[in-house]
């Protein structure tokens, strides 16, 4: 994985929650459930975010939280059960990723548990997520799609 320093600005979205296990669940969230809402709300065109907020390996699989976003306007104003946060901007290593559902989470494992201490970065407590550029959709025949995944660092 080509690993990259970018500095990000902070991004206004708007996000639906889900709770539960990671891995294939998420992508049954984002196709059933989060993309018909950004489609309801004319908001399929911006980038997009998915924010683990819990680590899995310390957390029992059906806490975990995870929000699936979308960069809104200033003006935007969500409907329950959507919320509106500023994911904040700052130093982040980046890294581009294209695969599968049942690769990304080693995709993440390689980045945060090999690269980044290998090259001396450490971790910051801003959230770390994937960000969707527009244009990244996933195909529905190979179920392959592309990302960049995002670590907050010092």
């Amino acid at each position: 994985m080509n690993l990259r320093i970018v500095e990000l600005p902070p991004a206004r979205v708007a996000f639906l929650r889900h709770t539960g296990p990671y891995g294939p669940a998420l992508g049954d969230f984002w196709r059933d459930t989060f993309i018909p809402w950004l489609q309801a709300n004319h908001l399929d065109g911006p980038t997009c975010y998915g924010v683990g907020l819990d680590d899995p390996s310390s957390t029992p699989p059906e806490q975990c939280r995870y929000d699936a976003c979308v960069e809104v306007p200033d003006g935007f104003v969500a409907d329950s059960p959507a919320q509106v946060v500023t994911l904040p901007g700052g130093r982040y290593a980046v890294a581009d990723f294209r695969g599968n559902a049942r690769d990304i989470g080693a995709a993440w494992m390689k980045m945060c548990g090999e690269q980044m201490p290998g090259l001396g970065l450490q971790f910051d407590a801003r959230p770390s997520f994937e960000r969707y550029l527009p244009g990244s959709r996933t195909d529905p025949q190979t179920g392959l799609f592309s990302c960049e995944i995002c670590v907050a660092v010092r």
